[in-house]
């Protein structure tokens, strides 16, 4: 049988970024317990539009935890109150009826508010974009044992891999830090031999590009790898700081 719940919603509403933002309540009745967390927001969202006003704005986009699109703070946790879970995967059995639930978005200075809990996020893509590219050779793809790589390194590398550059460890890091999310790009290439030959540029790179978006410094709090959705480990972090320390060599002789 199919479990509904009602539930108050205190929402950030903020038509921009140089708007002054508030905290709306709204009242979401009947909502199905198989829903997730998005589709309760469809669900408010119709109500409001059927009224005549403004849907509340919210990322979103493939709604299988693979994109990163989607996010904001759930009563003051990242994603809301699930382990290794995206805010589409959280679904509403994990609420109680009668609950209040406090909806921001993700707060940071490299973060501007787009609208309501919609924000720009962009300077996660300037990081990326400042490592640039690894060097290979085009053509056929190589036989898979052509470049050994220890397994442990390549699982090391799988893991990092999995950041989906979603922001919940600039939001969750009291800082607004973006290491977490840089060390697991860096890392990715780091431990492989294809991503070596440029290894020290990017990571001075990359580190730089984060420095300069107005991101904060990590200092060891480790709420980023508590609300990551993909679990990526602050070891990452230490990884980095290595590599950074080794690229000061290659920028000063450059």
């Amino acid at each position: 049988m199919n479990k509904t719940i009602d539930l108050t919603l205190k929402v950030w509403r903020q038509k921009g970024a140089k708007d002054k933002g508030r905290f709306e309540t709204y009242e979401a009745r009947a909502i199905s317990t198989d829903m997730s967390f998005l589709e309760m927001l469809d669900v408010v969202n119709e109500g409001l539009t059927l009224a005549g006003k403004d849907p509340i704005a919210f990322d979103h986009d493939c709604r299988e935890g693979i994109c990163g699109m989607c996010g904001c703070v759930v009563s003051g946790r990242p994603h809301g109150p699930e382990k290794a879970t995206t805010l589409c995967q959280l679904h509403m059995r994990h609420f109680e009826t009668g609950d209040t639930i406090a909806i921001e978005p993700f707060r940071a200075r490299a973060f501007k508010v787009i609208r309501d809990l919609a924000v720009d996020r962009s300077a996660l893509d300037h990081i990326i974009q400042a490592g640039g590219y690894i060097s290979v050779s085009t053509g056929a793809a190589p036989d898979a044992s052509a470049i050994l790589v220890p397994q442990e390194n390549a699982e090391l590398a799988m893991d990092a891999a999995q950041c989906i550059g979603c922001g919940a460890c600039v939001a969750a890091c009291p800082n607004a830090s973006a290491m977490l999310f840089t060390s697991a790009k860096v890392s990715q290439f780091a431990l492989l031999p294809q991503g070596r030959p440029e290894a020290e540029k990017r990571v001075w790179s990359m580190v730089r590009a984060m420095d300069a978006a107005g991101f904060g410094n990590c200092t060891n709090e480790t709420e980023c790898e508590v609300e990551c959705p993909k679990e990526v480990s602050i070891s990452n972090i230490a990884r980095m700081n290595r590599e950074y320390l080794k690229s000061g060599f290659f920028a000063k002789s450059s």
